[in-house]
Protein backbone atom coordinates (compact mmCIF):
# COMPACT_ATOMS: atom_id res chain seq x y z
CA UNK A 1 0.00 0.00 0.00
CA UNK A 2 2.77 2.40 0.95
CA UNK A 3 4.69 1.50 -2.19
CA UNK A 4 1.62 2.26 -4.30
CA UNK A 5 1.18 5.66 -2.63
CA UNK A 6 4.87 6.45 -3.06
CA UNK A 7 4.62 5.54 -6.74
CA UNK A 8 1.54 7.75 -7.16
CA UNK A 9 3.27 10.68 -5.46
CA UNK A 10 6.32 10.20 -7.68
CA UNK A 11 4.21 10.20 -10.84
CA UNK A 12 2.29 13.26 -9.62
CA UNK A 13 5.54 15.10 -8.89
CA UNK A 14 6.96 14.30 -12.32
CA UNK A 15 3.78 15.42 -14.06
CA UNK A 16 3.67 18.60 -11.98
CA UNK A 17 7.26 19.45 -12.90
CA UNK A 18 6.52 18.83 -16.59
CA UNK A 19 3.38 20.97 -16.40
CA UNK A 20 5.33 23.83 -14.83
CA UNK A 21 8.08 23.47 -17.45
CA UNK A 22 5.58 23.68 -20.31
CA UNK A 23 3.42 26.45 -18.84
CA UNK A 24 6.19 28.69 -17.52
CA UNK A 25 7.11 30.20 -20.94
CA UNK A 26 3.49 31.21 -21.50
CA UNK A 27 3.29 32.71 -18.02
CA UNK A 28 6.55 34.64 -18.56
CA UNK A 29 5.27 36.08 -21.84
CA UNK A 30 1.98 37.08 -20.18
CA UNK A 31 3.80 38.66 -17.24
CA UNK A 32 6.17 40.65 -19.44
CA UNK A 33 3.36 41.92 -21.63
CA UNK A 34 2.45 44.33 -18.82
CA UNK A 35 5.98 45.68 -18.38
CA UNK A 36 7.71 48.61 -20.03
CA UNK A 37 9.90 47.53 -22.92
CA UNK A 38 13.09 48.72 -21.20
CA UNK A 39 12.47 46.50 -18.18
CA UNK A 40 11.71 43.23 -19.96
CA UNK A 41 15.32 42.43 -20.87
CA UNK A 42 16.65 43.48 -17.45
CA UNK A 43 14.08 41.71 -15.25
CA UNK A 44 12.27 39.13 -17.39
CA UNK A 45 11.43 36.82 -14.47
CA UNK A 46 10.15 39.41 -12.00
CA UNK A 47 6.51 40.38 -11.55
CA UNK A 48 5.51 43.86 -12.76
CA UNK A 49 5.62 46.46 -9.99
CA UNK A 50 4.87 50.15 -9.64
CA UNK A 51 7.91 51.08 -11.71
CA UNK A 52 7.70 48.49 -14.48
CA UNK A 53 3.91 48.10 -14.80
CA UNK A 54 2.41 49.88 -17.82
CA UNK A 55 -1.09 48.39 -17.90
CA UNK A 56 -2.56 47.83 -21.36
CA UNK A 57 -0.22 50.27 -23.11
CA UNK A 58 1.71 47.46 -24.82
CA UNK A 59 -1.52 45.96 -26.15
CA UNK A 60 -2.89 49.18 -27.62
CA UNK A 61 0.52 50.06 -29.07
CA UNK A 62 1.03 46.64 -30.66
CA UNK A 63 -2.48 46.52 -32.13
CA UNK A 64 -1.94 49.88 -33.78
CA UNK A 65 1.59 49.26 -35.04
CA UNK A 66 0.96 45.93 -36.80
CA UNK A 67 -2.73 46.39 -37.68
CA UNK A 68 -3.46 43.36 -35.53
CA UNK A 69 -7.11 42.88 -36.47
CA UNK A 70 -6.30 42.74 -40.18
CA UNK A 71 -3.62 40.11 -39.52
CA UNK A 72 -6.03 38.26 -37.22
CA UNK A 73 -8.63 38.14 -39.98
CA UNK A 74 -6.11 36.82 -42.50
CA UNK A 75 -4.88 34.14 -40.07
CA UNK A 76 -8.46 33.15 -39.30
CA UNK A 77 -9.40 32.89 -42.98
CA UNK A 78 -6.37 30.80 -43.92
CA UNK A 79 -6.65 28.55 -40.87
CA UNK A 80 -10.38 27.84 -41.15
CA UNK A 81 -10.31 27.23 -44.90
CA UNK A 82 -7.12 25.14 -44.79
CA UNK A 83 -8.37 22.91 -41.99
CA UNK A 84 -11.79 22.47 -43.61
CA UNK A 85 -10.17 21.43 -46.90
CA UNK A 86 -7.72 19.09 -45.14
CA UNK A 87 -10.44 17.34 -43.12
CA UNK A 88 -12.79 16.94 -46.09
CA UNK A 89 -10.36 15.71 -48.72
CA UNK A 90 -8.13 13.55 -46.52
CA UNK A 91 -11.13 11.79 -44.97
CA UNK A 92 -12.43 10.96 -48.45
CA UNK A 93 -8.98 9.82 -49.54
CA UNK A 94 -8.52 7.63 -46.47
CA UNK A 95 -11.95 6.06 -46.99
CA UNK A 96 -11.14 5.26 -50.63
CA UNK A 97 -7.70 3.86 -49.79
CA UNK A 98 -9.07 1.67 -47.01
CA UNK A 99 -12.09 0.32 -48.86
CA UNK A 100 -10.57 -0.19 -52.32
CA UNK A 101 -7.83 -2.78 -51.99
CA UNK A 102 -5.35 -2.64 -54.88
CA UNK A 103 -1.70 -2.05 -55.57
CA UNK A 104 -2.51 1.53 -56.51
CA UNK A 105 -4.23 2.30 -53.21
CA UNK A 106 -1.43 0.61 -51.26
CA UNK A 107 1.08 2.78 -53.13
CA UNK A 108 -1.02 5.86 -52.34
CA UNK A 109 -1.17 4.98 -48.65
CA UNK A 110 2.57 4.47 -48.28
CA UNK A 111 3.22 7.63 -50.28
CA UNK A 112 1.19 9.60 -47.75
CA UNK A 113 3.00 7.88 -44.89
CA UNK A 114 6.38 8.61 -46.48
CA UNK A 115 5.47 12.29 -46.87
CA UNK A 116 5.29 12.55 -43.07
CA UNK A 117 9.03 12.02 -42.74
CA UNK A 118 10.15 14.41 -45.49
CA UNK A 119 11.46 17.63 -43.86
CA UNK A 120 9.83 20.83 -45.09
CA UNK A 121 13.26 22.44 -45.52
CA UNK A 122 14.08 19.78 -48.09
CA UNK A 123 11.35 20.94 -50.49
CA UNK A 124 10.69 24.55 -49.55
CA UNK A 125 12.79 26.17 -52.29
CA UNK A 126 11.39 24.07 -55.14
CA UNK A 127 7.91 24.44 -53.63
CA UNK A 128 8.24 28.23 -53.53
CA UNK A 129 9.41 28.36 -57.14
CA UNK A 130 6.58 26.08 -58.28
CA UNK A 131 4.02 28.09 -56.31
CA UNK A 132 5.18 31.31 -57.97
CA UNK A 133 4.95 29.76 -61.43
CA UNK A 134 1.44 28.42 -60.75
CA UNK A 135 0.35 31.71 -59.11
CA UNK A 136 -0.29 30.04 -55.76
CA UNK A 137 1.48 32.81 -53.83
CA UNK A 138 -1.78 34.18 -52.41
CA UNK A 139 -4.21 33.27 -49.59
CA UNK A 140 -6.15 30.83 -51.79
CA UNK A 141 -3.00 29.17 -53.11
CA UNK A 142 -1.51 28.69 -49.66
CA UNK A 143 -4.66 26.79 -48.64
CA UNK A 144 -3.94 24.23 -51.37
CA UNK A 145 -0.33 23.97 -50.26
CA UNK A 146 -1.39 23.42 -46.65
CA UNK A 147 -3.59 20.63 -47.96
CA UNK A 148 -0.55 18.99 -49.49
CA UNK A 149 1.64 19.27 -46.42
CA UNK A 150 -1.16 18.29 -44.02
CA UNK A 151 -2.35 15.25 -45.95
CA UNK A 152 0.22 12.73 -44.72
CA UNK A 153 -0.65 12.64 -41.03
CA UNK A 154 -4.35 13.27 -41.66
CA UNK A 155 -4.75 10.37 -44.11
CA UNK A 156 -2.79 8.12 -41.76
CA UNK A 157 -5.09 8.95 -38.82
CA UNK A 158 -8.30 8.71 -40.83
CA UNK A 159 -7.26 5.37 -42.35
CA UNK A 160 -6.81 3.82 -38.92
CA UNK A 161 -10.30 4.93 -37.91
CA UNK A 162 -12.04 3.92 -41.16
CA UNK A 163 -10.91 0.33 -40.54
CA UNK A 164 -13.07 0.31 -37.42
CA UNK A 165 -16.26 1.02 -39.38
CA UNK A 166 -18.08 -2.23 -40.29
CA UNK A 167 -18.31 -2.62 -44.04
CA UNK A 168 -21.85 -3.96 -43.61
CA UNK A 169 -23.04 -0.46 -42.66
CA UNK A 170 -21.97 0.94 -46.00
CA UNK A 171 -23.30 -2.06 -47.90
CA UNK A 172 -26.70 -1.59 -46.26
CA UNK A 173 -27.05 2.01 -47.42
CA UNK A 174 -25.82 1.02 -50.90
CA UNK A 175 -28.64 -1.54 -51.07
CA UNK A 176 -31.08 1.20 -50.05
CA UNK A 177 -30.07 3.15 -53.13
CA UNK A 178 -27.19 5.38 -52.02
CA UNK A 179 -24.23 5.86 -54.33
CA UNK A 180 -20.68 5.99 -52.88
CA UNK A 181 -20.59 9.79 -52.33
CA UNK A 182 -23.97 9.66 -50.57
CA UNK A 183 -22.82 6.74 -48.44
CA UNK A 184 -19.72 8.66 -47.42
CA UNK A 185 -21.43 11.94 -46.50
CA UNK A 186 -24.55 10.42 -44.92
CA UNK A 187 -23.01 7.47 -43.05
CA UNK A 188 -19.20 7.42 -42.98
CA UNK A 189 -18.44 11.09 -42.31
CA UNK A 190 -20.72 11.34 -39.22
CA UNK A 191 -19.05 8.22 -37.80
CA UNK A 192 -15.65 9.83 -38.42
CA UNK A 193 -16.52 12.83 -36.22
CA UNK A 194 -14.16 11.98 -33.28
CA UNK A 195 -11.09 11.54 -35.46
CA UNK A 196 -12.13 14.43 -37.72
CA UNK A 197 -12.17 16.77 -34.72
CA UNK A 198 -8.78 15.44 -33.65
CA UNK A 199 -7.30 16.03 -37.11
CA UNK A 200 -8.86 19.49 -37.18
CA UNK A 201 -7.38 20.47 -33.80
CA UNK A 202 -3.88 19.33 -34.71
CA UNK A 203 -3.98 21.16 -38.03
CA UNK A 204 -5.47 24.33 -36.51
CA UNK A 205 -2.56 24.56 -34.06
CA UNK A 206 -0.09 24.01 -36.89
CA UNK A 207 -1.57 26.41 -39.47
CA UNK A 208 -2.38 29.18 -36.98
CA UNK A 209 1.16 29.27 -35.57
CA UNK A 210 3.00 28.68 -38.85
CA UNK A 211 5.46 31.38 -39.85
CA UNK A 212 7.74 29.90 -42.50
CA UNK A 213 5.23 28.91 -45.18
CA UNK A 214 3.27 32.21 -45.20
CA UNK A 215 6.55 34.12 -45.10
CA UNK A 216 7.82 32.25 -48.17
CA UNK A 217 4.61 32.48 -50.19
CA UNK A 218 2.51 35.50 -49.32
CA UNK A 219 5.11 37.63 -47.50
CA UNK A 220 4.17 41.18 -46.58
CA UNK A 221 1.20 41.57 -48.90
CA UNK A 222 -1.10 39.32 -46.86
CA UNK A 223 0.25 39.37 -43.32
CA UNK A 224 -0.80 36.65 -40.88
CA UNK A 225 -0.23 37.19 -37.15
CA UNK A 226 3.21 35.48 -36.96
CA UNK A 227 4.42 37.58 -39.91
CA UNK A 228 2.90 40.81 -38.60
CA UNK A 229 4.57 40.42 -35.20
CA UNK A 230 8.04 40.49 -36.74
CA UNK A 231 7.39 44.07 -37.90
CA UNK A 232 7.75 45.21 -34.31
CA UNK A 233 11.47 45.00 -34.97
CA UNK A 234 13.01 48.38 -35.68
CA UNK A 235 16.25 49.52 -37.22
CA UNK A 236 19.66 48.50 -35.90
CA UNK A 237 18.21 45.46 -34.16
CA UNK A 238 15.84 47.34 -31.85
CA UNK A 239 12.69 45.50 -30.81
CA UNK A 240 9.61 46.80 -29.04
CA UNK A 241 9.63 43.92 -26.58
CA UNK A 242 6.58 45.13 -24.67
CA UNK A 243 4.35 45.28 -27.74
CA UNK A 244 5.78 42.00 -29.02
CA UNK A 245 4.95 40.19 -25.77
CA UNK A 246 1.44 41.65 -25.83
CA UNK A 247 0.85 40.53 -29.43
CA UNK A 248 2.18 37.06 -28.64
CA UNK A 249 -0.39 36.80 -25.85
CA UNK A 250 -3.19 37.86 -28.21
CA UNK A 251 -1.97 35.29 -30.75
CA UNK A 252 -1.82 32.51 -28.15
CA UNK A 253 -5.17 33.13 -26.45
CA UNK A 254 -7.48 32.02 -29.33
CA UNK A 255 -5.61 28.77 -29.90
CA UNK A 256 -5.53 27.97 -26.17
CA UNK A 257 -9.28 28.57 -25.89
CA UNK A 258 -9.89 26.40 -28.96
CA UNK A 259 -7.67 23.62 -27.63
CA UNK A 260 -9.21 23.62 -24.14
CA UNK A 261 -12.68 23.50 -25.68
CA UNK A 262 -11.90 20.52 -27.90
CA UNK A 263 -9.18 18.67 -25.98
CA UNK A 264 -11.44 15.78 -24.98
CA UNK A 265 -11.92 14.92 -28.64
CA UNK A 266 -8.17 14.47 -29.14
CA UNK A 267 -7.94 11.58 -26.69
CA UNK A 268 -11.25 10.16 -27.86
CA UNK A 269 -10.25 10.22 -31.52
CA UNK A 270 -6.71 8.91 -31.06
CA UNK A 271 -7.78 6.08 -28.74
CA UNK A 272 -10.67 5.08 -31.00
CA UNK A 273 -8.44 5.01 -34.06
CA UNK A 274 -5.69 3.09 -32.29
CA UNK A 275 -7.86 0.51 -30.57
CA UNK A 276 -10.43 -0.18 -33.27
CA UNK A 277 -8.10 0.30 -36.22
Amino acid sequence: MQQTKAKDYSIFTILLVLAIAFLSPIFIVLMNSFKGKFYISDTPFLFPNGTTFVGLKNYTSGITKIDFFSAFGMSLFITVCSVAVIVLFTSMTAWYITRVKSKFTNLMYYTFVFSMIVPFQMVMFTMTKTANVLHLDNPIGIILIYLGFGSGLSVFMFSGFVKSIPLEVEEAVMIDGCNPPQAFFKVVLPILKPIAVTVAILNVMWVWNDFLLPDLLIGTEYKTIPIAIQYLKGGYGSIDMGAMMAMLVLAIVPIIIFYLTCQKYIIEGVVAGAVKG
